[in-house]
């Protein structure tokens, strides 16, 4: 169990309202867990331009992150005005939220405005759900980022990491058996039916699962849809690759990461690394030395063949 939850520290790459676009001053106080100054820091911003949305959102966030709701609603419908998206129905940050009267309205204006912009949904209904499964499915990853800035900077696991891994493993088992009863009910989720952002859902459950036996169980199914344009190439990859480092085989994608002797993130070995680019190409992916760069700050050297 112990070496089990050690790896969530290892392998997650986190998502959420910080990881957006650029990085204010709030982003940095945010992501070095100093939350009460990081909203200073945005409030800040506010008083100077009220029309910043992205500063009003994550200042929303984080107001949401220290359980503060009626500053974090304020802020939120403030940010939400002109955003026809349905990101905020998914962001783990605002999982405070969820559980107060208001959310349905969060939830039902978003809903109206994406379908004004984009066209009707096929499956609304599951679009809903399964965004709120990849909220639950990532409700965690902000204090798991804490363990990971702490283990980084230390050298150590904190002792207080250990019951967020287990609470996430929990989580993800939770979210598994939902995630069954909702294919079941629905079919596998694609773009054309409840949208991009959805439709990931059941990719983001599967990959964040315990069992090996689960992601292999469902590859086929995960590659088709990447393949036929209907779910993505960037979540599949990272399970083909997952699936490769578990079983002690090199990945074929670059998409796992672990920790080197300098505590610094690094790729695990590459099956032909010169060819790594021509086989995610192949699915519509950006070059490795461009992705390693932009998640992990690593510079990838190895010239590729074509």
């Amino acid at each position: 169990m112990k070496k089990y939850l050690k790896t969530i520290i290892l392998l997650w790459i986190s998502h959420s309202c910080f990881g957006q676009t650029a990085i204010s001053e709030g982003d940095s106080l945010r992501q070095k867990g100093e939350l009460d100054q990081a909203i200073i820091a945005y409030k800040t911003i506010y008083k100077k331009d009220q029309n910043n949305r992205k500063n009003v959102y994550n200042l929303a966030c984080a107001y949401a992150l220290t359980f503060q709701r009626d500053s974090a609603y304020h802020y939120l419908n403030i940010a939400l005005q002109n955003d026809s998206s349905l990101w905020a129905l998914a962001d783990t940050d605002l999982y405070a939220l969820t559980q107060d009267p208001r959310w349905l309205n969060i939830e039902t204006q978003q809903m109206e405005k994406f379908q004004k912009v984009n066209g009707k949904l096929k499956q609304p209904e599951y679009t809903k759900k399964l965004l709120h499964i990849i909220m639950k499915d990532q409700v965690l990853d902000y204090y798991i980022e804490q363990a990971k800035k702490f283990y980084s900077e230390q050298g150590y696991i904190p002792q207080w990491y250990y019951p967020l891994a287990y609470m996430k493993q929990k989580t993800a088992q939770d979210n598994y058996t939902d995630m069954e009863e909702l294919i079941k009910t629905y079919g596998w989720p694609k773009y054309s039916n409840v949208g991009q952002l959805a439709a990931d859902a059941p990719l983001l459950v599967i990959n964040h699962h315990e069992s090996d036996s689960i992601r292999k169980k469902y590859l086929p199914v995960i590659k088709k849809a990447c393949l036929d344009g209907e779910g993505s190439c960037v979540e599949y990859a990272k399970i083909q690759d997952r699936i490769l480092v578990n079983d002690n085989q090199p990945q074929i994608y670059g998409m796992q990461f672990r920790y080197n002797a300098e505590r610094s993130l690094e790729p695990f070995p590459i099956l032909e690394p010169e060819y790594v680019d021509q086989r995610r190409k192949k699915i519509s992916l950006e070059p490795l030395k461009v992705y390693l760069k932009r998640k992990i700050n690593y510079d990838w050297e190895i010239v590729q063949r074509k």
